[in-house]
């Protein structure tokens, strides 16, 4: 047969493995763990350079997780951090560096270190082959079918809802938020907040075209004083339907808020009205044609 040369062939051929495999163990199809298979797999297709190795190592917060050479042997093994105790990162970064190692090793020649900034990156053509690992991860892990099945429903959903599905698939928070956010009609973002400030956000399509976005990477952003990230734990509060003038000048956006997936860092799902605030076409086309290379 011949071999995919793709993430998104891998990703499909990979996801009926999977699928059919449990079918004939009689195991449930959720979640998906890569590590119960990638060593038995690599041998299968490639015994000439097999993965033979997938542990944890602590980075120190330098790396989610590595794929290396070793070059002697002709081996492959996936590394991930294990200085924190989120199985579904861990869960995505194996099947992240998985997508590494059936799509780039060819390629590259080197190792792959990746970090969680690296990781969070799903839109650059910079880090292409980062993108396509994510894209294969969230695929593999979370299925186009079931998670349309899953999020058929989601209107204004807040994180309580994603926290569900981040437990089906065993991934992070963030990881199945964004997912949702590549294909969702709903005008929505993601937040990261840290020390005060947005460290990155990302928009869904619908909300960008709509001229929302944040330029965290060019422009120092600070919190919205009122926001519930900036307010912290302490105000116990979680979901909040907030007016016009505190995450949106023009409309009033729904937020919802997790404190501690990551340390000192918020996550913020907003929820914006669908339709937009009504701006004037010519404005936004120039807002749009100006940020076209920095949406995050």
């Amino acid at each position: 047969m011949k071999m995919p040369t793709t993430w998104e062939g891998w990703a499909s051929r990979v996801s009926v493995y999977v699928r059919e495999g449990k079918k004939v163990l009689q195991l449930p199809r959720f979640p998906i763990r890569i590590e119960e298979f990638a060593e038995s797999y690599s041998r299968q297709l490639f015994p000439g350079d097999p993965i033979t190795m997938v542990e944890g190592q602590d980075f120190g917060g330098r790396f989610e997780g590595a794929l290396i050479p070793n070059e002697a042997k002709d081996e492959w093994a996936i590394i991930y951090d294990n200085g924190h105790t989120s199985r579904g990162r861990i869960n995505f970064t194996l099947a992240h560096e998985f997508g590494h190692y059936l799509v780039h090793r060819h390629l590259s020649g080197e190792p792959f270190y990746c970090s969680r900034k690296q990781m969070w990156d799903w839109d650059s053509d910079y880090a292409r082959m980062e993108v396509e690992a994510n894209s294969f991860a969230a695929f593999v892990l979370m299925p186009p079918d079931d998670f349309r099945e899953q999020t058929k429903d989601f209107r204004r959903p807040t994180l309580r809802d994603f926290e569900i599905l981040r437990d089906r698939y065993e991934v992070s928070l963030t990881a199945v938020v964004l997912n949702w956010l590549k294909t969702t009609k709903s005008r929505a973002m993601l937040v990261v907040g840290r020390d005060g400030f947005i460290d990155w956000s990302w928009g869904s399509a619908p909300l960008f075209t709509s001229g929302v976005y944040f330029q965290a990477r060019q422009v120092t952003t600070p919190l919205p004083d009122t926001s519930l990230a900036a307010l912290g734990p302490t105000a116990g509060v979680v979901e909040i339907q907030h007016p016009q003038g505190v995450w949106s000048e023009y409309e009033p956006v729904l937020e919802s808020v997790v404190f501690a997936e990551y340390h000192e860092m918020t996550l913020s799902l907003l929820i914006y009205p669908p339709g937009g605030p009504g701006r004037r076409r010519d404005d936004l086309e120039d807002r749009l044609e100006d940020s076209a290379d920095e949406r995050y």
